[in-house]
């Protein structure tokens, strides 16, 4: 058997343990891009959340809010339905109640809910923060406080911030999710500052800002690509973190999710429009290098679940069927000369030839009528030779005049001779008719 032209990897994505004592949970490891398991090893295949809020949604879309419809209100009834029910590998706690543009609400309300739902579960907890940093900086290390210990993935840990956040995270041994504006230069500078300041490099995932497809997720998967890149096959140990990805908060947020189908009929059943824009954005995150997804439908889930069991399949050329291994080399065959196209004598253009009568003949014919051309056709000829010539006995064809074979040079020049003599004939005749005429006039 062949084998598979594969790439040299020189780097490692490191491991990072999340989660409270028993429910401990693993994410990265990989030695090769994501799913490339021909070329290295994905010891732990990708994580999905789903996504949980402190409150009552307000803007969700009513597709997004049918599953839960039972549990909205009760943060840990709602958690508790998404692992047991829908199969989550995490809970992603969204404390939207904090935003400043919003309720308000404090960050010791933040700190009882996350602890609340941190205990009832038993998969590992993220605690997602809002669009305003210095509000993230008190509720986050509130709720790093109330939850000590439990490990939990404390986000988005920005550049203005990450101190504050980043000591509280040391204290209590949380993971931080470090998130940069879609820059890998700016990702990897957040990690130095992040390591500088002390927190463990076992403790903090990449969070390099998603957009949802159709609104900038080709530009993000580029930065997630060239992350990826640097930390496998430059061995860049500043990028050497798992990604995360907040796929929820960008995709649910746009117009062609919210929309319903009756506002624009175009765009079909909104339902599954917005789980196929959930969907269309994870995969691709997942192939740019993604290691933990924040998904809002557990329809979506279920088809990244789906997608997940089938790609992970550790296959090799032999399950495969296939042979790579290369033909073998017969005899070279012997380099025939190059031989061109025969060459061609050259020959001159065959000759026309024109059987002509005998020399008598046409001397007898010119001498009868001077005035017309010499130019006997074939029936002449064959008329003359029927006249002149009876069949002859083998002794007669032996004695007789031999036939001239004449070209058509020889021809052309016999008319040019008529032509000479007819127009001296012709010449004749008129200065004969003038001295006749002056004789006369005598």
């Amino acid at each position: 058997m062949g084998a598979l032209p594969q790439v040299k990897y020189s780097g490692r994505i490191r491991e990072i343990k999340m989660g409270k004592a028993g429910c401990e949970m693993v994410v990265g490891g990989e030695t090769a891009y994501n799913f490339y398991l021909f070329e290295g090893s994905m010891p732990n295949p990708p994580k999905l959340a789903l996504q949980v809020l402190d409150m009552e949604p307000e803007e969700w879309a009513h597709e997004a809010l049918e599953p839960f419809k039972d549990a909205i209100g009760d943060p840990v009834a709602w958690a508790k339905k998404c692992v047991e029910e829908f199969g989550a590998d995490l809970v992603c706690l969204w404390l939207e109640g904090t935003d400043p543009n919003g309720k308000n609400l404090p960050a010791e309300h933040a700190a009882q809910v996350a602890q609340k739902v941190a205990e009832a579960i038993s998969v590992p907890l993220i605690v997602w923060g809002v669009s305003s940093d210095e509000k993230n900086t008190e509720v986050l290390r509130a709720v790093a406080e109330s939850c000590a210990g439990l490990k939990l993935v404390l986000g988005p840990v920005t550049e203005k911030n990450y101190k504050q956040v980043g000591a509280a995270a040391i204290a209590y041994q949380h993971i931080v999710a470090a998130n940069s504006p879609i820059d890998i230069n700016l990702a990897k500078q957040l990690n130095i500052l992040l390591e500088n300041l002390g927190v463990p490099n076992d403790r903090i995932l990449i969070d390099p800002t998603t957009g949802s497809v159709g609104y900038g997720m080709e530009y993000c998967y580029s930065i997630m690509e060239r992350i990826r890149q640097a930390a496998l096959t430059q061995n860049d140990e500043k990028l050497q973190y798992p990604i995360i990805n907040n796929i929820a908060e960008e995709v649910w947020k746009t117009k062609e999710a919210k929309l319903r189908e009756e506002d624009d009929t175009r765009l079909g059943n909104s339902g599954i429009r917005g789980v196929n824009l959930e969907a269309i954005t994870a995969l691709s995150a997942l192939q740019a290098g993604s290691d933990l997804l924040i998904l809002r439908h557990p329809q979506t889930l279920k088809h990244i679940r789906k997608y997940l069991s089938e790609v992970m399949i550790t296959t090799d050329l032999d399950s495969m069927g296939m042979d790579l291994a290369p033909a073998p080399q017969a005899a070279a065959p012997s380099k025939p000369a190059v031989i061109g196209p025969s060459p061609v004598p050259k020959t001159e253009p065959a000759e026309k030839k024109t059987v002509m009568p005998p020399m008598r003949a046409v001397v007898k014919a010119a001498s009868e009528n001077v005035a017309e051309p010499l130019s006997p056709s074939t029936e002449e000829i064959a008329e003359t030779r029927t006249e002149k010539h009876a069949p002859p006995t083998m002794a007669a064809r032996e004695l007789r005049e031999p036939e001239l074979e004449l070209t058509e040079e020889d021809v052309q020049l016999l008319r040019e001779m008529a032509e000479m003599v007819r127009v001296a004939k012709t010449l004749v005749s008129g200065l004969a008719r003038l001295i006749s005429g002056g004789v006369k006039g005598t």
